[in-house]
């Protein structure tokens, strides 16, 4: 579920045929961690999306490409561009509101 390097987010993420929600995270950031189990959660429950974690830390590229300056961050890439965004700890239906409009 995280991505370890550019390679990879532009391979599972650019790429992709369905819409996926990209947590950009680092390890030590609170609300991230408090995020964690949420994300992990609609990751095994994803139908129609998919869900990665990319620490930008390690992949500060894909941050970079994606203007993300705060974390957390989610956002919603459909056809390798943003659909959707939201900065900091947010509650499960505000995660589901932006993958529906990106379906």
């Amino acid at each position: 579920m995280e991505i370890k390097n550019i390679s990879e987010f532009n391979e599972k993420v650019l790429n992709s045929d369905i819409p996926v929600l990209v947590d950009f995270f680092a390890e030590w950031c609170g609300p991230c961690k408090m995020m964690a189990p949420l994300v992990e959660e609609l990751s095994r429950d994803a139908k129609g999306f998919a869900v990665y974690k990319v620490n930008v830390d390690n992949v500060p590229e894909a941050a970079d490409k994606f203007g993300v300056s705060s974390i957390p961050t989610f956002v919603v890439i459909k056809n390798g561009t943003e659909a959707a965004r939201t900065v900091g700890a947010a509650p499960k239906q505000r995660l589901l509101e932006l993958i529906n409009k990106a379906t």
